[in-house]
C-alpha cells in the first residue's frame, strides 16, 4: 500500500470514516431533533425601523399575545342582513355585537373579534376554531369568512403545514432521477444520495439547535431553503469527486490510490467553493431583518456539513464498495482519460479554439440582451400577491374592500407615549385617514387604530402611510405599525441590505478567487462573468414573471437572495473549471490546458448545473410567490452560467488571453503550485 495514501481511504480506516459519522448523524437526528423557538412579531421586521419600534411599544401594553380577526358576513340573495340576525354569530365568535358594522345595502357586514394566541401554531388553531364556530352559527343564506391580521397570519402559517416534507421529498426525487440519468447505474446514485440526505437532516438539526441557542430568528422557509441548498451544493461536490475518481480508476489498479489522488485534486476546488459560499452566506448576518440573518447562519452551517460529508464520508464509502458500484459501466485500467476523449465537450473546445473572439462577443451580446429586463424590474408585492393559491383571508379582504373603506381589512396602528388625544387629533387630520380611535392604553403607551381609504399594497396606501409618519414626527416615541407599515419598512430594509451586503458578497468572492488562483486577471474576469449572469437571469426572469406567470412585481427579498446564490454558487463552476485548467496548463500551456479542462469537466459540471437548477426550481412546490420567484431566478441563472458562461465565455477568454489570463503569475508556475 503506497505511503502517500490519504488516511481516510486506507482499508482499515475507511470503515470507521464511512460508518462513524453516519451513525453519529443518525443518533443526532433521532435524539436531538430540530431546535425550537417561539416566533416573535419582530422576526421579519428590519431592526430599528418604525414598525419594529412600534411592535416593541405594543409589547408594553400587556396584550402582546392578542391579535384581531375581522369576520366578514356576506348575504346570498335572501335579502339585506340585520344586526339582530348576526348578533348570535358575533357572540359565538367571541366578539361583541356593538363591533358589527353593516354596509348600506345590507349585503355585507363585518365584526372585529379578538384572538389571543401564544404562537403562530396557536393562531392557526384559534382561527380554524373560529371558522368552524361561525359556519355553525350564521343564519341561513349568510356566509362568514375570517380575514384581518389574525386570519392572514393563520393562512400564512398553514401554507407551510407539511410543506417542508413535500419539499424534501420532491428535492430528493429530483436529485435521484438526475443522478440515475448521469451515472446510468442502478447502484451508484444511491451512495451520494444517502450521504447528502443524511447531511441534509443533520444540517437542519445543527442549524436550528444553534439558532435556538443563540436566539436567532428563523421560520419554516429557512429550513426549506437550507434543504435545497444542502442537496444542491452537496450533490455538486459529490459529482465532481466521483467524476475525478472514475478518471483515476482508469489510471490506477488500486481503488485506494485512485481515490487518494482524486480526493487530493478535488478537495481544493470543493473547499474553495464551500468557503466562498459560507463567507457569502455569513454576510447576511449584517442584514437588518432577523429572519434574513437566520437564513444566512442556517445555510452556512448546511454548506459546512455538506462539504464535510462529501470530502470525508463519501470517499470512504466509495472505496469500500469498490469498482462494482459503477456497474454496468465500471472503469477499467487503461481507459482514456476524459481530457483526451473525443466528446461533445472536446468538439466545443475546438470551436472555442478557432473563434474565441467571435464567441466572446456573441455570448456577451446574448447576456446583455437578456439583462435589459433588469432595467424594468420592480419590487414590492401587495398582500394579495404573495400567495400562489389565494387563501380565504385574502379573498375575504378583497370582498371587504368592495363594501367598506379599502383599509378595513388591514388596519394601521399608531403606538405612542405622547398624549393620546393630541396624537389622535393629528391622525384624524391626515389625508387618506377614514377613521381613528384609541383602542388600548397601558404601561404609559397608547394604541390608536387607524383605517385608511387606500387599497392595501397600493402606491396610494404607501403614500398615505408616509404622510402619516411625517405628520407624527413632532411627537416623541410615536411609531406607525400594521401590515402596510411593515411592508413599507421591509422594502426600505431590503434596499439598505442590498447596498451593504451585495458589495460584501462580491468582495468575498473576489478575495477567495485571488487567494485560490494567485492571479489578478482571472479572478476579475470570473467575477465579471458571474455578475453578467446575475443581470441576465434577473432580466430574463422579469420578462417571464410579467408575461406567462403574471406576477406584478418581485418580492423585495428576491434580488438579494438571488444575487447571493448566483454569485456564490455560480462561481463554483468557474472554480471547478479553472482549477482543472491550471492543473492541465502545467504540461500543455494555458490555451490547451483550458480546452482539456473543458473536455474533462464539461459533462460533470453540466450535470451539476442542471441538477442545482432543478433543485432550486423545486421551491415552486411551496405556495409562496417569493420562493417560486427565487427558484426561477436561480434556476435560470445556474443554467446560463453552466451552459453559456462556463462552457463558452470563460474558455474563450482564456484562449484569447493565453498566459495573460494568469497574470501576474505564469500558467506553468500556477499549475505547479496546484499539484
Amino acid at each position: 500500500m503506497p505511503a502517500s495514501l490519504l488516511p481516510i481511504v486506507r482499508p482499515r480506516v475507511a470503515w470507521l470514516v464511512a460508518l462513524a459519522p453516519l451513525l453519529l448523524a443518525v443518533l443526532a437526528i433521532g435524539l436531538l431533533g430540530e431546535g425550537e423557538r417561539a416566533q416573535q412579531p419582530t422576526d421579519s421586521l428590519p431592526r430599528g425601523l418604525d414598525s419594529t419600534l412600534a411592535a416593541q411599544l405594543d409589547a408594553q401594553l400587556g396584550d402582546d399575545e392578542q391579535d384581531v380577526a375581522i369576520v366578514l358576513f356576506t348575504a346570498d340573495d335572501a335579502g339585506p342582513m340585520t344586526a339582530d340576525a348576526l348578533a348570535p354569530a358575533v357572540r359565538a365568535a367571541g366578539g361583541v355585537p356593538q363591533s358589527l358594522t353593516i354596509a348600506p345595502d345590507g349585503g355585507a357586514a363585518f365584526a372585529v373579534v379578538p384572538v389571543t394566541a401564544a404562537s403562530a401554531t396557536d393562531t392557526v388553531d384559534k382561527v380554524d376554531a373560529l371558522r368552524t364556530t361561525l359556519a355553525d352559527a350564521v343564519p341561513e343564506g349568510v356566509r362568514a369568512q375570517v380575514t384581518g391580521p389574525a386570519g392572514i397570519q393563520a393562512d400564512l402559517a398553514k401554507v407551510f403545514d407539511g410543506a417542508n416534507t413535500r419539499l424534501l421529498l420532491a428535492t430528493a426525487a429530483v436529485v435521484a432521477v438526475l443522478l440515475v440519468l448521469t451515472y446510468r447505474s442502478p447502484v451508484l446514485w444511491l451512495v451520494p444520495l444517502l450521504v447528502v440526505g443524511v447531511a441534509d437532516r443533520l444540517a437542519a438539526i445543527l442549524a436550528t439547535q444553534a439558532m435556538a441557542a443563540l436566539d436567532v430568528a428563523w421560520n419554516e422557509s429557512t429550513v426549506g431553503i437550507l434543504s435545497v441548498l444542502v442537496f444542491g451544493a452537496g450533490t455538486n461536490y459529490a459529482l465532481l469527486l466521483i467524476s475525478r475518481y472514475r478518471d483515476e480508476l482508469g489510471r490506477h489498479e488500486s481503488r485506494h490510490e485512485a481515490m487518494s489522488l482524486a480526493l487530493r485534486r478535488t478537495a481544493e476546488p470543493v473547499l474553495a467553493s464551500a468557503t466562498t459560499v459560507v463567507l457569502g452566506l455569513l454576510t447576511l448576518l449584517l442584514s437588518l431583518t432577523p429572519s434574513t440573518r437566520g437564513i444566512g447562519l442556517a445555510c452556512a452551517v448546511g454548506i459546512v456539513v455538506a462539504a464535510s460529508f462529501v470530502l470525508a464520508v463519501l470517499p470512504a464509502l466509495l472505496v469500500l464498495f469498490g469498482r462494482w458500484v459503477f456497474w454496468p459501466r465500471a472503469p477499467r485500467v487503461g481507459t482514456t482519460p476524459l481530457a483526451e476523449r473525443t466528446s461533445l465537450w472536446h468538439r466545443v473546445g475546438g470551436v472555442v479554439r478557432r473563434r474565441p473572439g467571435v464567441l466572446v462577443a456573441a455570448t456577451t451580446a446574448v447576456l446583455a440582451v437578456l439583462a435589459v429586463g433588469l432595467l424594468r424590474v420592480e419590487t414590492g408585492l401587495g398582500r394579495a400577491d404573495q400567495f400562489l393559491d389565494e387563501p380565504e383571508a385574502i379573498s375575504a379582504g378583497e370582498r371587504l374592500a368592495e363594501s367598506f373603506p379599502a383599509g378595513t381589512s388591514s388596519p394601521t396602528e399608531v403606538l405612542t407615549r405622547a398624549d393620546a388625544a393630541d396624537v389622535l387629533a393629528t391622525v384624524e387630520q391626515t389625508p387618506g385617514v377614514v377613521s381613528a380611535q384609541v383602542a388600548g392604553e397601558g404601561g404609559g403607551v397608547s394604541r390608536i387604530d387607524v383605517v385608511l381609504d387606500a387599497t392595501p399594497g397600493s402606491a396610494a396606501a404607501r403614500a398615505c402611510l408616509e404622510d402619516l409618519r411625517s405628520a407624527l414626527e413632532e411627537y416623541d416615541d410615536t411609531h406607525v405599525a400594521g401590515e402596510e407599515a411593515e411592508a413599507l419598512d421591509e422594502r426600505d430594509g431590503a434596499a439598505r441590505d442590498r447596498k451593504v451586503v451585495l458589495p460584501l458578497i462580491l468582495a468575498v468572492v473576489l478575495l477567495a478567487l485571488l487567494l485560490l488562483l494567485r492571479s489578478l486577471v482571472a479572478p476579475v474576469l470570473l467575477v465579471a462573468t458571474v455578475l453578467a449572469t446575475y443581470a441576465a437571469s434577473m432580466g430574463a426572469s422579469w420578462w417571464l414573471f410579467t408575461g406567462p406567470l403574471g406576477f406584478a412585481a418581485l418580492d423585495v427579498q428576491v434580488p438579494l437572495f438571488a444575487f447571493l446564490f448566483l454569485v456564490a454558487l455560480g462561481v463554483d463552476y468557474n472554480i471547478f473549471l479553472v482549477t482543472r485548467a491550471r492543473e492541465e496548463a502545467r504540461e500543455h500551456g494555458t490555451r490547451d490546458g483550458m480546452l482539456r479542462a473543458l473536455a474533462a469537466t464539461g459533462g460533470v459540471i453540466t450535470s451539476a448545473g442542471v441538477l442545482l437548477g432543478a433543485v432550486f426550481a423545486v421551491l415552486g412546490v411551496l405556495p409562496l410567490v417569493v420562493l417560486a420567484q427565487l427558484g426561477v431566478v436561480v434556476c435560470l441563472g445556474v443554467l446560463l452560467d453552466t451552459l453559456v458562461v462556463r462552457t463558452v465565455l470563460v474558455p474563450a477568454l482564456a484562449v484569447l488571453l493565453g498566459d495573460r489570463f494568469w497574470w501576474p503569475s505564469s500558467s506553468r508556475r500556477q499549475a505547479g503550485t496546484a499539484t
